[in-house]
């Protein structure tokens, strides 16, 4: 091994022990996947935990592609998609939802063999899926304002009506609320899950485009991420109002927040990741700001696995890929 090599791994290992020691998590780079054959926008993922899996909306390419991380290569792909946008896997009937913004349907699939199950047409813009595991239904943003409330067999049990586009939302911890970003009209929605009425509509004033979204289970608030400017901020679930903000990557679509760890993931196409600490006091402080890929603005954290994947687009000579990072808690 070269001097170089050495030094280099050495000071990755020093680093990474020293931000174990101050009780930061740790965010390596741990492989690249290919998507081969990809091109264009990638919107969102959704994981398979137990079997190990990702399916990527390749929005741009027309297809959900199917990704095996243990062996880290595509295993399958759904084509002749109309712009996938929003996917949700449910591991209690096994079986994969996406929702196709350019014909406005959400459709089922056999997640194991990929075969077409069944297919509801909401009209247009099907966009973000969320699982209901309470009630056991899938929730879909679409149109030019509304919430389809769906059964598993994709039955349209209820239609919420909202005043603009959707965009990402969250369930309350206690199944009661739903909570919806509206970027087009700069605030966020609060539904009531029982009487389905829109109870408020929040402002967050400074910031405009506030679409992705995560929901702190344990201390009553909402983290958003706004692109203009990019803005990271903190909501109290009870009132609306902004406890603390910060600056963030641009062109943030994805954000995750892991609860047990107080930290959070904010995914944007500035070519970064922001990973934050969120403080029990309502203040955030800036943990690392990864280099990802110009455009990479989606991706997925899942804490089972203790990995974070970032879906970089091709650019120029570098293909599509999965960006597998890999991360460690003290």
């Amino acid at each position: 091994m070269r001097r170089s090599t050495i030094f280099l791994f050495l000071t990755l290992t020093l680093s990474s022990a020293v931000a174990l020691a101050q009780g930061q998590p740790v965010v390596r780079l741990d492989r690249e996947i290919v998507l081969s054959g990809v091109r264009g926008r990638i919107d969102h993922l959704a994981a398979d935990v137990a079997g190990f899996r990702v399916f990527v909306c390749a929005l741009g390419n027309s297809t959900v592609e199917v990704v095996a991380l243990n062996q880290g290569r595509q295993v399958g792909s759904i084509t002749q998609q109309k712009e996938p946008q929003g996917v949700v896997y449910v591991p209690r009937n096994k079986t994969l939802y996406v929702a196709t913004g350019g014909d406005g349907a959400v459709r089922s699939y056999d997640a194991g063999t990929l075969k077409p199950l069944k297919m509801v047409d909401l009209g247009d813009d099907a966009d973000n899926l969320r699982y209901d595991a309470t009630r056991r239904r899938i929730l879909a943003g679409f149109g030019a304002g509304g919430i389809a409330e769906l059964g598993l067999d994709l039955t349209v049990r209820r239609k919420i009506a909202l005043p603009v586009h959707p965009e990402a939302f969250d369930i309350s911890p206690d199944g009661a609320r739903l909570f919806v970003n509206l970027p087009l009209q700069m605030s966020i929605a609060t539904i009531d899950l029982k009487t389905y009425a829109v109870n408020a509509t929040w402002g967050h004033p400074g910031t405009l485009a506030n679409f992705p979204m995560a929901i702190d289970a344990t201390q009553q608030r909402l983290l958003i991420a706004c692109r203009m400017p990019a803005r990271l901020l903190m909501v109290n679930t009870a009132n609306g109002a902004v406890t603390a903000r910060m600056k963030t990557v641009g062109d943030a679509d994805d954000l995750f927040y892991d609860a047990a760890h107080g930290v959070a993931y904010v995914i944007g196409g500035g070519g970064f990741v922001d990973v934050v600490r969120v403080g029990p006091g309502d203040n955030f402080s800036s943990l690392s700001h990864i280099a990802t890929a110009a455009g990479a603005r989606t991706g997925l954290y899942v804490p089972e696995w203790n990995k974070l994947v970032v879906a970089a687009p091709r650019n120029g000579a570098s293909a599509a890929r999965l960006l597998v990072f890999s991360v460690a808690y003290p």
